[in-house]
């Protein structure tokens, strides 16, 4: 997309010693109906946020930093499951179909669990939503942490905004060159530590970094770094805003949860206006506190001016807040012109009443009763898990056997799944079946086959079941209802799968 520079001027003051910055809220909602109307494209109108200090700009560098460290170093902890079992704490391990986290392993016919893990982090995120609007998309939102970082070290080779403007506005020279460079190389980088650390939850992050670089990883592994890399090259430094204005479904979806009572990034209009510098020689009678030095649209990644009220592009990021808290400290105004509010306390704050903030409502109720059943069914689940699984499967073709003696025989291939850490060995029995007698390939005429399952693996084996022909006359029809049982020789723990036994029709 092409790109246009924010035209400066010589700056003027906003109010003693304080700069008003000549900036424009490059994505105001009556500028784009403009264009629109006077073109069917405009070009993008690049943002050059200014850097900015303060409690919620701190806030923004801790969590950026603890989410980050999360994400790159987390496939390097390491967690003991026993001999012959990855050590990875958490590992989506789609070769062998489990998915480890910690002392947690989930096979395939569990991944109801990870539904339900997405669907508290849904109704989290709508919970989050009603009572402080987007805060997810100003704090936590991957586009909103790796633009943050990429912003930074942009900042760092090229300077703070005015800088950046002016040297996109120079000509091409040595210093430009190395500066574009170095910002691009950096973004780079940190495109390819993100690309390379997701697969790194896939498989054995040591073995495969060590397969990566000698070029013996799997294809799929290079597959997703390169996309991994590119997509966080091109949207977290190139796209930027972009992606959060045009690309992604939240901001229009998180109308719907709000009301009067969420809170927002609130431009208190009653008392800021009317806006306009102030001289040394003139008093504040018959003014707003609001300077109009324009440091609260300066600082916004989103190019927008907080002034304007609540708009689909803002992120809640409170940058805004930061920068006007610093420019009342110097006009000895108290803080909060632009504050986190709700629309009802605004409309009370307005005639001079109290501040109203009302976290419980029902909305916000209605959420978190549906956050607390849906995680007493989660901790169910989690707590019923078992740790032994069978299943029994008849073979079709033939369904049965007819022997020499007059017995009937019928095959099943039994499965026994051990979930634990440590190998443990099962006895086999079949429940329900007078006069049948059961064997187990490998381990003909024992009475009780007993099967060894090693840890965190599915055993497979070949069990035959006979009916006596003396017995077939006590089972009317052509299929008789029994089942397989296995009990762990070790603490007990016992379950069994019913099925049927096929014979000649009586």
């Amino acid at each position: 997309m092409a790109t246009t520079d924010l035209q400066t001027t010589a700056p003027t003051e906003a109010a003693q010693g304080i700069e008003r910055i000549d900036v424009k809220a490059v994505n105001r909602k009556a500028t784009r109906e403009q264009q629109h109307a006077e073109v069917e494209y405009a070009s993008r109108v690049k943002v050059y946020p200014k850097r900015a200090r303060g409690f919620f700009r701190n806030i923004k560098w801790l969590v950026m930093a603890g989410t980050t460290a999360v994400y790159y170093l987390l496939p390097w902890l390491r967690w003991d499951r026993g001999p012959g079992l990855p050590d990875q704490a958490i590992l989506m391990d789609i070769e062998n179909g489990r998915i480890f986290f910690f002392d947690l392993a989930i096979w395939p016919q569990e991944l109801y669990l990870i539904t339900g893990i997405l669907v508290l982090a849904a109704l989290s995120l709508f919970l989050f939503t009603a009572i402080a609007g987007r805060v997810w998309c100003g704090y936590l939102c991957w586009q909103t942490v790796w633009t943050d970082m990429m912003v930074a070290v942009e900042r760092f080779w090229q300077g703070d905004r005015n800088m950046r403007i002016r040297l996109d506005k120079e000509p091409w020279t040595a210093s430009k060159i190395y500066k574009k460079l170095m910002t691009h190389l950096s973004w780079i980088l940190i495109a390819a530590a993100t690309g390379g650390a997701f697969i790194l939850y896939f498989r054995d992050a040591p073995t495969l970094a060590a397969e990566f670089f000698a070029g013996k990883a799997p294809l799929p592994s290079y597959v997703f770094f390169a996309l991994l890399t590119g997509f966080t090259y091109l949207l977290g430094g190139i796209a930027r805003e972009q992606v959060c204005i045009y690309m992604c479904p939240w901001p229009r979806i998180q109308g719907a949860m709000l009301d009067s009572d969420s809170m927002l990034v609130t431009y208190r209009d009653f008392r800021g206006e009317p806006r306009g510098p102030v001289r040394k020689s003139q008093g504040w009678e018959g003014r707003g506190d609001c300077i109009d030095c324009n440091a609260c649209v300066a600082v916004c990644p989103m190019g927008i001016d907080i002034r304007d009220g609540a708009q689909l592009e803002c992120i809640q990021c409170a940058l805004c807040i930061d920068a006007c808290n610093g420019i009342m400290d110097k006009i000895d105004k108290p803080h909060g012109l632009i504050a986190y509010d709700t629309y009802r306390s605004l409309e009370s704050e307005a005639k001079g009443g109290p501040l109203k903030i009302r976290l419980l409502r029902p909305r916000t109720i209605l959420y978190a009763g549906i956050i607390s059943l849906v995680g007493a069914v989660m901790l169910f689940a989690l707590m019923s898990k078992t740790v032994l699984e069978l299943n029994v499967i008849a073979e079709r073709n033939p369904l049965f056997v007819q022997l020499s003696d007059g017995s009937v025989r019928n095959t099943y291939t039994v499965k026994i799944l051990n979930k634990r850490y440590e190998p443990h060995t099962f006895k086999l029995s079949i429940e329900g079946l007078e006069g049948a007698s059961l064997s187990v390939l490998g381990q003909e005429g024992i009475e009780t086959p007993t099967i060894t399952v090693v840890p965190d693996d599915l055993r497979e084996v070949q069990a035959y079941v006979t009916l006596a022909k003396d017995a077939l006359a006590k089972h009317a029809g052509e299929k008789a209802p029994f089942s397989f049982a296995v009990i762990d020789s070790k603490d007990g723990t016992k379950t069994h799968r019913d099925t049927n036994f096929r014979k000649p029709a009586q």
